[in-house]
């Protein structure tokens, strides 16, 4: 079910509006995006999904990006190594 509407069932039929059949999804009134209310309403939702947040201890964050660094000079140092050979060899081929 989306945010702001309601999917028509045995359930909530009662609360359902008259012009809406089962199987189909009613549309709550919509509210502006850009209203200052609404802005408030998204940062106030944003502050409560950051609380919720786990973050990595420092000392594991270093050492997870001090591997992908190693990792990316790794790759780049190979993948220049197999271009300069197979150019190498396209050029012995082709003279």
């Amino acid at each position: 079910m989306y945010h702001g509407e309601f999917m028509a069932s045995s359930k909530n039929k009662k609360n359902m509006p008259k012009n809406v059949k089962a199987g189909q999804v009613a549309a709550a009134p919509k509210k502006s995006r850009l209203s200052v209310a609404g802005i408030a309403e998204f940062i106030a939702e944003v502050k409560k999904e950051f609380l919720k947040i786990t973050w990595p201890p420092k000392n594991t964050t270093i050492r997870t990006t001090a591997v992908v660094i190693v990792l990316v000079f790794l790759i780049s140092f190979y993948l220049g190594a197999v271009d300069l050979i197979l150019g190498k060899l396209i050029n012995f081929i082709l003279k």
